[in-house]
């Protein structure tokens, strides 16, 4: 593993090693930080600022992605990324309880015009997909001086002959990638592959692909983006960092106005939001005395707060304010994984 480095002015600069960054830190020439649960230096004295070419590979797909960062020299981060899902079923029942709440009597704001009208946007699930590739490259540039983007070309073939549903279907997938291209292009440079070009590269490095679409392993999606990377960027084609690091989109419930069904007496209680107690977030990295790194989730009518670990697990409800120590605001659920090389 290497470890991403800041200069004083808070430019991205070449990764260095573990041995050296502790090196650093001990003499007092670097300070220590957390992004996101990747380990960071940031240097106290003035240095020239020299960097390489560094190419994120990314590879697209439905329930997986991967992510790596590499350079001609060295690949420096894996990231396997859980996909967004489930927002067209949010939209849709959002939309049910919208239509609910204007046949009930009850008092309401006057209606506004539609906002979004003969504006350019995208369907909702379609833009949290792509966008959540595009904050996974953000994030990458915040630690490494990405200077390059490929990325595997999806399609999906129209087929002539077949019903007219078919073919419209993937008309969100060609709206968000196009989407995506174009952000891309405003801060790094693109390349793109199509699928064939990558099962040629990796056949011909002599890198197997898992089957097992779902599990956490260097060879299930990261392989790909390894050679997406490898391809733009060069080298002797040996994969010297198989280690994975996994994130996952934090299940954020959004502010409703109310809870769908009433409680006794015909009560509706509000529901949703992020904002807790004492000026606290949901989704905020907290240290528990017990559990260790845990991440708030919620707080009761008692003022009691529920803590979960970082896979997304619930380890209590009960926990009170001077049990734990504030941190920062987590971006998503993180968690490493560690794989011997292909």
């Amino acid at each position: 593993m290497f470890v991403p480095v800041k200069n004083q002015k808070g430019k991205q600069l070449m990764p260095t090693t573990p041995p050296v960054a502790r090196h650093l830190i001990k003499s007092g020439k670097a300070t220590p930080y957390w992004n996101n649960g990747v380990f960071c230096i940031r240097l106290n004295y003035a240095t020239t600022e020299y960097t390489q070419e560094i190419v994120v590979g990314v590879d697209p797909g439905s329930k997986k992605e991967g992510f790596t960062v590499k350079s001609e020299a060295h690949t420096y981060f894996n990231v396997q990324a859980d996909a967004h899902n489930k927002i067209g079923k949010k939209v849709e029942k959002r939309r049910e309880l919208r239509r609910g709440r204007r046949s009930r009597k009850c008092p309401n704001r006057k209606n506004r015009t539609n906002r979004l009208a003969n504006k350019a946007r995208i369907p909702a699930g379609t833009r949290a997909r792509w966008d959540w590739k595009l904050r996974i490259l953000h994030w990458l540039s915040k630690l490494y001086p990405v200077t390059h983007v490929c990325v595997e070309d999806i399609q999906a073939r129209t087929i002539q002959g077949v019903s007219k549903k078919w073919n419209q279907s993937f008309s969100p997938l060609e709206v968000g990638k196009q989407w995506f291209y174009t952000e891309i292009r405003k801060r790094w440079e693109l390349f793109t592959l199509q699928g064939w070009e990558t099962k040629k590269i990796r056949e011909r490095l002599g890198l197997k692909k898992s089957s097992k679409k779902l599990s956490e392993t260097f060879d299930a999606h990261c392989i790909d983006s390894w050679c997406l990377a490898h391809h733009a960027v060069g080298g002797d084609g040996v994969v010297d960092n198989a280690s994975i690091f996994c994130i996952s989109p934090i299940p954020i419930q959004r502010r409703a106005l109310h809870r769908e069904q009433p409680k006794k007496g015909g009560i509706r209680s509000r529901y949703g939001g992020t904002v807790l107690a004492d000026g606290l977030i949901k989704h905020t990295l907290v240290k528990h005395v017990k559990h260790g790194l845990t991440r708030l989730a919620g707080i009761n009518a008692k003022g009691l707060f529920a803590i979960y670990n970082l896979e997304g697990k619930r380890l209590t409800t009960s926990a009170k304010r001077n049990s734990f120590k504030v941190l920062t605001r987590l971006n998503f659920n993180y968690r490493s994984r560690h794989s011997s090389p292909t």
